[in-house]
């Protein structure tokens, strides 16, 4: 896949996120179902920080000399919410409660950074010769870490859904 492909996927995926916190009040956005679930402000604050991790792991995978020769991933099917998975400490929410539009605010923030770092990529091909470990599926391509990105993304879209619907 290509990287104007998958920018076009990240922009689609996040239009569709931002339209659904955009009708959303305050309470339904740091509603939580029971102590167990999260809230769709915590499932937010996840993306943001996964996001701002997927930045530091792509610098840091472009930092790289060596050309990298490993398998594509399976990151497909992160969408599949049936494939239950936990989160990493350190991209775990926290009981914050945040407002709609700072939310909105941090994440357009952490994707203006996420495409500060694209645009400084003169030869897009080396993304995908060049790799970072990554924590559910080890070595990947940094064009699989963009991939994973939406993919992840619109998994947690299902989930805000979820949320919304209710019981």
């Amino acid at each position: 896949m290509e990287l104007q492909e998958i920018n076009r996927k990240l922009e689609e995926t996040r239009i569709e996120l931002l339209g659904i916190l955009d009708g959303l009040s305050e309470d339904q956005i740091n509603k939580q179902k029971d102590f167990e679930t999260w809230s769709i402000s915590q499932v937010c604050q996840h993306l943001i920080k996964t996001e701002e991790l997927y930045i530091v792991a792509i610098r840091k995978g472009l930092k790289s000399k060596e050309d990298s020769f490993i398998e594509n991933k399976p990151v497909e099917f992160l969408v599949d919410r049936s494939n239950k998975l936990e989160a990493p400490d350190i991209a775990k929410p926290t009981d914050e409660l945040l407002e709609n539009q700072v939310i909105i605010e941090k994440l357009n923030y952490a994707r203006q950074k996420l495409h500060e770092l694209l645009n400084t990529v003169e030869d897009p091909s080396v993304l995908s010769r060049r790799h970072y470990l990554h924590p559910v599926f080890k070595e990947m391509l940094l064009i699989e870490w963009l991939k994973s990105l939406y993919l992840h993304e619109q998994r947690h879209i299902k989930q805000i859904k979820e949320i919304i619907d209710g019981p």
